[in-house]
């Protein structure tokens, strides 16, 4: 069992796959330490709009819905980080010329010096994640944590999510 500093497991004790889901929400909490300390109160941003402006940078523009779809960031987030990130001049919204109907969202000026300012941050989280585990245990657990991605992603023949469907309370009749 993974332990840390003082000795405790990622668990606290508790055993099996629920103990594991708990350590990969720890994992996740954990994880947006650096981004609270360093970057959000500094820059003004929450952590759904650091995510999509990062994603933008990266991609170098993309609309709502797959943003939506590429972060897992629940479409509503997504349409208020977006909302938050235009009004603050940080990203642009624009027709795309091959289909008029999508409106591509790519980083202002100001989005484009945010990004350049917190992409170096973004490596060096990374960078120190994986710093304990070798090029081989970072290949395998890429492998299964896309594999828990597709599994959160499946969808059951009539396009219902089956986390949602597989997860439902016993006593949940709707």
């Amino acid at each position: 069992m993974l332990t840390h500093a003082n000795g405790d497991s990622y668990s606290h004790g508790m055993r099996g796959r629920g103990g594991l889901l708990h350590g990969l929400l720890k994992l996740t909490n954990r994880l947006t330490t650096p981004f609270s300390t360093y970057l959000e109160h500094h820059h003004r941003i929450s952590v759904n709009e650091f995510r999509l402006l990062m994603t933008i940078g990266t991609l170098g523009g993309s609309a709502s819905h797959e943003l939506a779809e590429m972060t897992g960031v629940n479409v509503m987030s997504v349409s208020r980080a977006v909302a938050t990130l235009r009004r603050d001049g940080r990203i642009e919204v624009k027709r795309d010329p091959a289909n008029h109907r999508r409106k591509c969202l790519t980083l202002s000026a100001e989005g484009e010096r945010l990004f350049a300012i917190m992409q170096p941050q973004t490596e060096k989280v990374a960078e120190y994640l994986f710093s304990g585990l070798s090029e081989e245990d970072v290949t395998h657990l890429g492998d299964i944590v896309s594999r828990l991605i597709a599994t959160l992603e499946a969808r059951d023949e009539e396009g219902r999510p089956l986390l949602l469907e597989r997860t439902k309370p016993d006593n949940d009749t709707e």
